[in-house]
């Protein structure tokens, strides 16, 4: 094992480790299913997207709210952890400054037409609120987070998706090569 993947293996607590925990063992019945750890191909890119999702818009606590929803919409649970890691202090603050910037531009065409659909209605159905309180941050930069979170989580859904179909397709043909 190399020298990373050897320090990871040292410190990343295994399946087990974290069924034995006592925080977590009321909820070991919904986190720690077979199905929600198991990797196929429908639920790591679920993993992935959600991962992505949550850790652009949630700063803080986003591996506990990752792990819960991971639960709700079936995605991998190791997937949805590890693609949180986009939400690390080093990485968000460029994030965050890259959506203020997103998010002013689109509102700011919101404004400059007459009816204003995407702040009218966020500001109707309580949305704007919403973003701000799960965020911390301005509506600018809360809207901007959620355009890259949303465009994140499609992308990277569809490139697992991809690497998957490409990673089965090369095992099957080292395997048939190699009989």
């Amino acid at each position: 094992m190399s020298g990373l993947g050897a320090w990871l293996g040292a410190r990343v607590p295994t399946r087990e480790s974290l069924e034995s925990h006592a925080w977590l063992r009321p909820f070991a019945h919904l986190i720690f299913r077979s199905e929600l750890w198991r990797m196929n191909r429908r639920s790591v890119p679920r993993g992935v997207a959600l991962g992505l999702f949550v850790g652009v818009m949630i700063p803080f606590a986003h591996f506990i709210v990752a792990i819960f929803v991971a639960v709700f919409v079936r995605a991998n649970i190791p997937a949805a952890m590890a693609a949180t890691f986009i939400g690390f202090p080093v990485i968000y603050v460029g994030i965050v400054a890259v959506a203020y910037r997103i998010g002013e531009w689109l509102l700011h065409l919101d404004a400059m037409t007459g009816i204003q659909p995407i702040g009218e209605t966020m500001q109707q159905t309580g949305t704007d609120d919403l973003l701000k309180h799960l965020t911390g941050a301005g509506l600018d930069t809360a809207f901007g987070l959620l355009v890259i979170a949303t465009v994140l989580s499609v992308l990277g859904y569809v490139l697992a998706s991809v690497l998957w179909r490409w990673w089965v397709a090369r095992k099957r043909r080292q395997r048939l090569g190699g009989a």
